[in-house]
């Protein structure tokens, strides 16, 4: 019994820092769409 807590233990920890680490690269996507959409923005001013 106090192996599967354990076990669930280290499950629940390993999804948090999964969870962390997809928003971290869903910051870094849409950070990098922003800079295109100003990019393209500035092109099209500049037309």
């Amino acid at each position: 019994m106090p192996t599967t807590k354990i076990a669930i233990a280290i499950l629940s920890l390993g999804v948090l820092v999964a969870c962390e680490t997809i928003e971290g690269a869903g910051r870094d996507v849409s950070s990098a769409g922003q800079a295109i959409t100003t990019e393209s923005q500035e092109v099209q001013e500049e037309l």
